[in-house]
Order: structure tokens, then C-alpha cells, then sequence
């Protein structure tokens, strides 16, 4: 198998399986309980948080476990705009933001907040120029993620956070779910106040996630209940799943610097493999790009025709984000940046993981090159 398919999700590593089966057999008690058994869960949670922190470089009580990516934007974008509200009703996005961002936006604007949505250029960049026209007195929340997830544009962040760092009356989040351990990013320099990572998508447990919360930051929890995570998200901590995630967060940062010289190399070699595939047409830029992702048209195939192709050799790639893959429609990123409709259906997603080696690409692009050209002798 050769699985490409890693900004979707991720294959977890057989270590972090171990921990979770472990936590799961013999730390099973609630953390919230006041008996010993209780006391050793909430001893177990307590130290997965401070490794956590310390890999982050931020404080234990800056960290709010999350079940994913969905839920910490929500809880970032949604809390922000309710526990602010009094200090303006202004926000601002991007047009290209993961789903569970952008409809958090919309049903802002239905409830009486004001939002910009950033355009972007042919790249999937946004300006900083044009945010500084956007910004205004009353914003009181920028959210941009960091590497988009379609296409793997690096936006911005450090140059709007040293912006915003003068505004104290605003709040930064960033979805750094795709970025995470690929392009680096240091919480605290960058003037970031709150930011969503995802466990499943760095070879943890799915259903696992980490908010950031800047000492100081002020969030309106989305669950009420018994107050878990510094009463910012309630509900029975997922141990094993946080002790799975935080190993892998170790293991994915003990690797990163080599890991991302390797991916470099890996999409080095996709980028000149996909030049000698006649009509095929790159969409991720070779500058300002995340390494893990490259996106391609091969103009004249639906790109649902040759995901299924690859698959019967035992090859997976995605069309655009999992989380919209199956509704139907060109992809929303593509046609912001500049795409026809038409070319932007015809797209699909190569994601790799530091796992991935030169020899799976090699047979990937042969496998690519042939089935491309049938497809197109059936077609003429």
C-alpha cells in the first residue's frame, strides 16, 4: 500500500496504540474522582499536560484538550467572538479557511457579527497589505489558519501576530492543524493567542486535539458542565486518547528537523515527476508551500475517476478536504484562487507524512503517468 493521503488523517504509530491500550486497561477511572484510583488518572493527566506544554514551549495551564481540529476551531472562534462581544462585533477571516472554521463564521454573521473575508491571490496567499485595510478599532478576532489544507499555502502568520501584538484588544487564533510539525511555527513569538492542533493528524488517536490558550485570553465555554480544561471545555477528560496524542507529539517533534528535510525532497520530486505528465497542472506553489502537500489538475479526468483508479492500485490520494470530499461542487479554495470550476474538479490531493519514502513516489508517478495516459487514449 501506498498511502498518500496523510493531510486527511494519519496512520498511528504502533507505540501510541500501546499507550492507549495501556491507559485505557489500567488508568480507567474518572481523573474527577476523589479515590485512589481517581487520584492516579488525574496524576496521569496532569503529566501528560506539563510534557505537552514543555514540547510547545507554553505553560501547562495553556493547554485545553480537545476532541480535534473541529471542535478547537469552534471553541477558539466561537468562544473569542462571545467573551469579547462587548468590545466590537468585527472579525476577520480568509476566504480558503477549513470548514469547521468557516461555518463557525457563519453562523457569527447570523447572530449579528460583522465578518471580512480576506481574498487570496493565485497562490492561496492572503496580503498582509489588505488585512491592515481590513483591520478596524472594533476587530476583536483574526482567525487564519496557517497551511492551507488543500493546497499547503503558508500564510502570513508571524508578520499579522507582530501586527497584532500592538492590539491588545484583539485576539489571533491560528488553525495550525495541517502546519503542525511541517512548517514551524514558535506560539509565543509569533503573537498568537489561541491555536487548534489535531492529534490524528500527527499519527495520534483521532478524537484527539490541543487548543492553545494564551495565559490572559478569555474564552465563552461551548459545553457547560462540571468545568474540565480550566472550565474553558467540560466533560470527562479522554485519558488514553491524550496519552496516545501527547506521544506522539513527542515522537512527531523528536523528528521534525529531519522529517521536513525529507519531505522537502519528497515534494521536490513530485514537482518534477508531475512536469513530464502531459496536462497536468500544479496548483501548490513552489514557494510559500507547506512540504506534505502538493495538488494537481490533469485537465480532461474527474478527479473522483482517478482516486478510484490508484485505489485498485492499492494507491490512495484524496480530491480536496476529507471533510467536504463528498459533497459535490468544485473545490471552494481552488476557485478562490483564481480556478475555473471546471480545472478545479479535476484536482487531487498528494499528502505525505515523514514516513514516506522516494521509492513509494517513484512507483506513485509511474502508476500516475500510466493511468493518465489510458484515461486519455479512452477519451479522444
Amino acid at each position: 500500500m501506498i498511502y498518500l493521503d496523510n493531510s486527511a488523517t494519519t496512520q498511528p504509530y504502533p507505540e501510541v496504540m500501546d499507550t492507549y491500550r495501556t491507559v485505557s486497561e489500567y488508568y480507567f477511572a474518572n481523573p474527577s474522582s476523589l479515590h485512589s484510583l481517581g487520584g492516579k488518572s488525574e496524576h496521569l493527566l496532569t503529566r501528560s499536560r506539563e510534557q505537552a506544554a514543555a514540547l510547545l514551549e507554553i505553560e501547562p495551564n495553556e493547554i485545553v484538550f480537545t476532541s480535534g481540529g473541529t471542535e478547537g476551531n469552534n471553541l477558539a472562534i466561537k468562544g473569542a467572538a462571545f467573551a469579547y462581544r462587548n468590545r466590537g462585533r468585527h472579525l476577520i477571516t480568509t476566504t480558503i479557511e477549513h470548514a469547521s472554521a468557516g461555518n463557525a463564521f457563519a453562523q457569527l454573521e447570523a447572530l449579528g457579527f460583522e465578518v471580512t473575508y480576506l481574498p487570496v491571490n493565485s497562490d492561496g496567499r492572503v496580503s498582509f497589505d489588505e488585512f491592515i485595510k481590513a483591520y478596524r478599532k472594533d476587530t476583536i478576532l483574526v482567525s487564519i489558519m496557517h497551511v492551507n489544507n488543500e493546497v499547503g499555502t503558508i500564510q502570513p502568520i508571524e508578520q499579522i501576530g507582530n501586527f497584532l501584538k500592538q492590539k491588545p484588544k484583539t485576539v489571533f487564533h491560528v488553525d495550525n492543524v495541517q502546519g503542525f510539525s511541517k512548517v514551524p511555527l514558535h506560539l509565543k513569538e509569533s503573537g498568537i493567542d489561541l491555536c487548534t492542533v489535531s492529534g490524528h493528524k500527527i499519527h495520534g488517536p483521532k478524537g484527539t486535539g490541543i487548543l492553545y490558550v494564551r495565559k490572559g485570553t478569555q474564552l465563552s465555554p461551548l459545553f457547560a458542565g462540571g468545568g474540565q480544561e480550566h472550565q474553558f471545555r467540560s466533560g470527562t477528560e479522554n485519558l488514553p486518547g491524550i496519552c496516545g496524542m501527547v506521544k506522539a507529539l513527542r515522537m512527531t517533534l523528536e523528528n521534525e528537523r529531519e522529517g521536513i528535510d525529507h519531505l522537502m525532497k519528497l515534494q521536490q520530486q513530485l514537482f518534477d515527476g508531475l512536469a513530464k505528465i502531459e496536462g497536468a497542472v500544479v496548483h501548490t506553489p513552489k514557494h510559500f508551500s507547506s512540504p506534505h502537500i502538493v495538488n494537481v489538475s490533469f485537465l480532461g479526468i474527474k478527479s473522483e475517476v482517478l482516486v478510484h483508479i490508484l485505489e485498485k492500485n492499492d494507491i490512495y490520494v484524496s480530491t480536496k478536504s476529507a471533510c467536504s470530499s463528498k459533497e459535490s461542487g468544485a473545490s471552494g479554495t481552488l476557485t478562490a484562487m483564481g480556478i475555473s470550476d471546471q480545472e478545479a474538479e479535476q484536482a487531487i490531493r498528494i499528502s505525505m507524512a515523514y514516513e514516506t519514502t522516494e521509492s513509494d513516489l517513484g512507483v506513485f508517478l509511474q502508476t500516475l503517468t500510466e493511468k493518465v495516459g489510458q484515461l486519455k487514449t479512452v477519451m479522444r
